[in-house]
């Protein structure tokens, strides 16, 4: 076996643990002057650092290629990053984390480093297999992150005032389930959703004003930009005193700020059909209408969705700074305005958790319809062999 064939992420993953094994877990305790823990004095650290010695030794010398090798890493990754949090909460080292810990964190980041990227290059005919491959990658390395997350600022003690741990924030965001409906309900259902269609809309019957009376893309467009370049912290509080402190003042941003981006897409894709298409269709005496219906708007979906995509992660940012100007006592960001100020972190952090499952839901259900409306599209073509 030469070292060019040799697994390094592997090898790496093996001698971290080894030596993880013999330096100690934690420094010393600032009132007993004593180490909190070692290695002998909790069986499950212990078996976990051994079996990423064997393990690691195993794959060095096998390679790790096939998906059950990955697989097996990423087991081994689990158990240790189980066995780590344990001794973070349950032996004390919390705070006075040592060199034996973090070379022990450092192995399982190899692990997981390797088996992402060996399940990553996983390509299977079986579709239900595929699937399953790319749902474990993004899937993994956001738990693995998460899990960074909580050693690191655990590990190191770091004030909870300046960086909760995950655990503390998912304790509260399940703790006040009630607030956050009530938060998500003012700010995305009324707002986010309200002003989007109505941006959005806007702009696409704008865009086909524009294409179909040429002058209007000189005098329009020049426009549209300037608005899009305006600040929100400017806008925001004008469109407070203009339609009130509710949710109509939100959606009036979201529309500001979504209406640009749908403009300039549409436009683009309504020019993006083929010049032999355009042809083809005068022979057959195609008017304007006609030639817009069947053959320019399906070409230019691409890039509506694409405005549509960019639209749904604005429209969220826009309602949420929006409501720091002025709202009522509800909504994502009128919470974390006023939690701040009351030095509860934690809430805060729930409330940016919140908004950022909305909006990922939001953009992967706009990316869905899009899949399906332009499934013949080349980017969504898969090559079989």
């Amino acid at each position: 076996m030469t070292w060019t064939k040799l697994d390094k992420f592997c090898l790496f993953a093996a001698i971290t643990a080894l030596l993880a094994l013999i330096f100690p877990l934690s420094g010393i305790d600032g009132d007993t002057g004593k180490q909190v823990a070692f290695v002998g004095d909790i069986p499950g650290l212990a078996a976990a650092m051994a079996l990423s010695v064997i393990v690691g030794s195993a794959f060095t010398w096998l390679g790790a290629r096939s998906i059950t090798a990955g697989m097996i890493i990423l087991a081994v990754a689990v158990f240790g990053c189980w066995q780590a949090l344990n001794v973070l909460y349950d032996h004390g080292v919390a705070g006075f984390a040592g060199l034996g810990f973090w070379l022990f964190i450092l192995s399982l980041w190899a692990f997981v480093w390797r088996g992402i990227d060996i399940i990553a290059n996983y390509h299977s005919l079986d579709r239900s297999k595929q699937h399953l491959a790319n749902f474990i990658v993004p899937v993994a390395f956001g738990v693995w992150l998460l899990f960074v997350w909580e050693v690191v600022v655990s590990g190191f003690g770091v004030p909870q005032v300046l960086l909760p741990p995950p655990s503390m924030i998912g304790e509260r965001f399940v703790n006040s389930t009630d607030i956050l409906a009530s938060d998500f309900h003012q700010t995305f259902v009324k707002a986010v959703l309200s002003g989007y269609v109505m941006g959005c809309g806007s702009a696409f019957i704008v865009a086909i004003a524009v294409d179909r009376v040429p002058f209007l893309k000189r005098g329009l467009l020049p426009l549209g930009n300037m608005v899009s370049a305006l600040p929100i912290i400017g806008v925001a509080p004008i469109m407070v005193m203009w339609f009130g402190f509710d949710w109509q003042s939100k959606a009036a941003v979201i529309v500001i700020m979504t209406f640009f981006p749908m403009l300039v897409n549409t436009v683009t894709g309504l020019n993006a059909a083929g010049k032999l298409e355009k042809d083809l269709m005068a022979t057959y005496a195609s008017g304007y209408w006609s030639t817009l219906f069947r053959l320019r708007l399906p070409a230019a979906m691409p890039f509506v969705f694409n405005a549509l995509k960019i639209n749904s992660t604005l429209a969220l940012i826009g309602a949420i700074v929006a409501e720091f100007f002025g709202t009522p006592i509800v909504g994502m960001g009128f919470r974390i305005s006023t939690e701040v100020g009351r030095m509860n972190i934690d809430m805060v952090w729930a409330e940016i958790a919140l908004a950022a499952l909305a909006g990922t839901a939001f953009y992967g259900a706009v990316a869905y319809i899009e899949r399906k409306a332009t499934s013949w599209h080349p980017s969504f073509r898969v090559r079989r062999h």
